[in-house]
Parts: C-alpha cells; structure tokens; sequence
C-alpha cells in the first residue's frame, strides 16, 4: 500500500539474575529468539521474568484522536490507564 507505515514491533522482555543479589534488565528480542541464560555483562544465570503487556496507540485513530479514552488507551475498559 502506498504511503503506508508498516509498524515492526520488538519485544523487550525482562530477565532477572539468580546470585544473591537479583538485578533486572531488559533485553530488545526478536519472539524467534531464544531466551537468554547468561546476564551478557556478568555471566550470572537469568531467569525471564513475566510483567505485564503492553498498549499502543496510535495518533489520529479512534473518535479521541489517538487518546486514552475514559476506559482505557485499549478500549477495553481493563483499566490498564
């Protein structure tokens, strides 16, 4: 389609250290990634840590104009803003 965006999303998944002392970080992957199992700046053993989703809006769409609605930026009234 002419003029289209085509919007390539990359997950961020979240990974947590196994030592004594936990850190969290984030790493950009593709879903055809597999997971990690080694912090790449230390070497300690990760585990993928479940948070919640994620929305996305888009400007100019919807009757607010790309706005949260009063049920939510999703629409769906989960109450996720």
């Amino acid at each position: 389609m002419p003029g289209a965006h085509r919007f390539r999303a990359m997950p961020i998944y979240v990974y947590e250290t196994m030592g004594k002392t936990k850190r969290r970080f984030e790493v950009k992957q593709s879903m055809k990634d597999a997971a990690l199992k080694h912090d790449p700046e230390t070497g300690e053993p990760v585990q993928r840590v479940i948070t919640g989703g994620y929305g996305l809006i888009e400007k100019g769409k919807g009757k607010t104009g790309g706005k949260p609605t009063s049920s939510g930026s999703c629409g769906s009234g989960c109450g996720c803003h």
